[in-house]
């Protein structure tokens, strides 16, 4: 399985020049590594010399580029879900609808590149995937889908089983399913297969993003004022979805003395100005990505001590709402929600009492 790593920040601080130079450096020590880019057009392949390509193309010893080509791409997971309608559908419905006549909608681009990802690790082909988003967050929203997906999946096969639809047609369900489908389900059962299949997956991709050794994410800056405040913003808003933030790069600057505290207790890079085409400046200057794993975790969960520690740095008591209906808690901070679901020790025990301290809330049960 491949380390994972992405940048974050606002537009214009230098993202993409830190995602080049990093997966230079992670080639250069041996590493084999995939520079994954979201931008498809010519533009993004300028610094490394590279036409547009939806596969991944040699650029050096141990380095290749991919862009991703939504439409391409779209077409071939199309397919997919074709396959997996026919494993449980008789008669397939979508079989007379082509991958090539496909749109693309808002949205789609997120979910293709993360799918996209996914398969390169799968691949076994490369050590290091480093993936050049947005940075923003819709990159953040991406990282996301696994834990809000999965939580869609489970919150609404309980409340369809549980609605006045579900249990009218419930003596019906077996029946049915068996004279339409290669499955045959009773209302206890009904969706778990494909439903369990579907988490299964998201829970795959939830342990990747939660695991700093697997997958991290770094800041990227520069000295202006709303650079670090988008920067900032970005690093409580991670936590949100289980994304660690390893560090932040200070690009173009050679003294951090600008930032101040602001990102205490992160480690804090510096990039100095180079000349273009200038890599090997700043691949020396780049911290050690796989150092991660040293940040505060998003979330932290004691059983023992009946505590659940969520950290959201730059947030205070103001900014956060917090709620619990049913067995989960609701977390809202930074234009995200987050639903935790509780081990079973302490799953559906009320919430007794909350509160800030070095950034995490802590909430007690």
């Amino acid at each position: 399985m491949a380390f994972i790593l992405t940048f974050l920040g606002k537009g214009g601080v230098g993202c993409s020049t830190v995602a080049i130079a990093a997966a230079k450096k992670f080639a250069s020590e041996g590493s084999r590594v995939l520079l994954v880019g979201q931008d498809p057009s010519p533009a993004w392949g300028l610094p490394l010399g590279i036409e547009p390509s939806s596969e991944p193309q040699s650029i050096g010893a141990n380095l290749s580029a991919v862009q991703i080509m939504t439409v391409a791409a779209l077409e071939n997971g199309w397919e997919e879900v074709k396959s997996i309608e026919a494993k449980y559908l008789r008669s397939p419905t979508l079989k007379n609808v082509y991958g090539q006549e496909l749109g693309i909608l808002p949205g789609m681009d997120g979910a293709v590149a993360l799918k996209q990802i996914w398969d390169y690790d799968k691949s076994g082909n490369y050590d290091v995937i480093v993936y050049d988003g947005d940075g923003d967050l819709n990159t953040l929203r991406l990282l996301g889908t696994p834990e809000i997906g999965s939580w869609y999946v489970r919150r609404f096969r309980e409340v369809f089983k549980q609605s006045d639809l579900g249990r009218a047609i419930s003596p019906f369900v077996q029946p049915v399913t068996s004279a339409i489908l290669n499955v045959s389900w009773t209302m206890d059962t009904f969706g778990d297969e494909p439903t369990n299949e579907a988490n299964q997956i998201l829970d795959e991709g939830k342990k990747v993003i939660a695991d700093p050794a697997k997958f991290a994410a770094y800041l990227v800056t520069n000295g202006s004022a709303a650079s670090i405040a988008k920067a900032k913003y970005l690093w409580g808003s991670a936590q949100q979805v289980n994304v660690t933030i390893g560090g932040v790069v200070f690009n173009q600057s050679d003294n951090s003395d600008a930032l101040g505290d602001n990102f205490a207790p992160l480690s804090i890079s510096t990039l100095p100005k180079a000349n273009e085409g200038d890599w090997e400046t700043l691949q020396s200057n780049l911290p050690d990505f796989k150092q991660a794993i040293t940040a505060p975790k998003p979330l932290i969960i004691d059983s023992s001590a009946r505590q659940v520690k969520v950290f959201l740095p730059t947030f205070d008591k103001k900014q956060v709402k917090l709620t619990q209906y049913g067995t989960e808690i609701t977390i809202e901070a930074g234009d995200q929600r987050r639903n935790i679901l509780l081990p079973p020790p302490l799953k559906g025990a009320p919430v007794k009492g909350a509160k800030f301290q070095d950034q995490y809330l802590i909430i007690s049960l």
